[in-house]
């Protein structure tokens, strides 16, 4: 198979379609088509159904894409561990975390990590669990962190802090001023949510579910800060992180809600490729994550510690 071929087909497919990949890598349009066909010649297989709006990919298509993302992801990898010889003098540092600890936790350990490799580039992405778990399988992050549950067959889980979920509330919200809450009281407000595949609206739509309860008024926000907001402007509760709603607890804008019964803690984690070395930038990281929040918490197992408890 030549390699070539299938970098273009790969980028068509990246690009959604010939003239954007053609403007990409700065190539005439009817080149890509040829690299294209004599890819298809070599196969004896259709990759792609013309004729049609966009790209749209066969089941071989589809096949051989998934198969060229991990080899370009090995290629990733390979230069990654031959820059990684030159030692932390320079080089990039590829830091993806789930949006709370992104926003809360991780910076200054990357202030850390600057003050003492200045030459290191850092690159770092929020996204949500999903997104995270997907970027270190592509090979496109060298440390990854989580706040979701996270289990496949490719992926070690490795805890390292606990964190703790709690309901917020505007002071002045009825909810706010009763006492002996109960789960079931929860569910008849307006709960603010972040999007599907949130790591912290899955550990607490299971935390909620161990207690029969589903929401059903929701009200769906771009991101822990909008909800915050959200809930300090009076548009419902919301269930956060306790270290991402601390200092609007501190400015008296939003109070924690105690409900019966209800206490949900989960373990932040890294995630590894198995059989992938960690670079000397992902390793002195890590050190610095342990030094900052101490010793890893739990097992590697990825359990949430979401059993019912007593107390809030």
């Amino acid at each position: 198979m030549n390699l070539h071929h299938l970098r273009l087909f790969a980028a068509v497919v990246d690009q959604g379609g010939f003239t954007s990949a053609a403007r990409v890598l700065r190539l005439s349009q009817p080149a890509i088509s040829k690299s294209l066909n004599e890819l298809e010649r070599q196969l004896h297989v259709s990759l792609l159904e013309r004729g049609g709006r966009g790209v749209n990919l066969t089941e071989a298509g589809r096949a051989l894409y998934g198969r060229a993302r991990e080899l370009f992801g090995v290629e990733r990898m390979a230069e990654r561990e031959l820059r990684e010889l030159r030692g932390l003098k320079r080089g990039t540092l590829r830091v993806a975390a789930s949006t709370t600890i992104a926003t809360y936790m991780l910076p200054p350990v990357l202030g850390r990590f600057h003050v003492r490799h200045p030459s290191v580039h850092i690159r770092a992405t929020s996204a949500n669990t999903r997104s995270v778990l997907r970027l270190l399988l592509e090979a496109r992050t060298d440390v990854a962190l989580v706040e979701g549950p996270i289990s496949h067959e490719a992926v070690d889980v490795i805890p390292w802090r606990e964190d703790e979920l709690v309901v917020i509330a505007h002071p002045d919200q009825r909810i706010a001023k009763q006492s002996n809450i109960r789960v079931e009281d929860l569910m008849r407000e307006t709960i603010l949510v972040r999007e599907p595949g949130s790591g912290t609206r899955e550990v607490a739509e299971r935390a909620l579910a161990l207690h029969g309860a589903r929401p059903t008024r929701t009200m769906r926000l771009g991101g822990t800060e909008a909800i915050k907001q959200g809930v300090a402007a009076g548009l419902g509760v919301a269930i956060v992180s306790r270290a991402a709603a601390a200092d609007q607890i501190t400015l008296g804008r939003l109070v924690v809600v105690p409900v019966q019964g209800l206490q949900i803690r989960r373990a932040l984690t890294q995630l590894k490729l198995r059989q992938r070395p960690e670079s000397m930038a992902a390793r002195e990281l890590r050190l610095l994550l342990d030094d900052e929040f101490g010793a890893s918490v739990g097992d590697a197992s990825g359990d949430t510690g979401l059993a019912p408890q007593s107390g809030t």
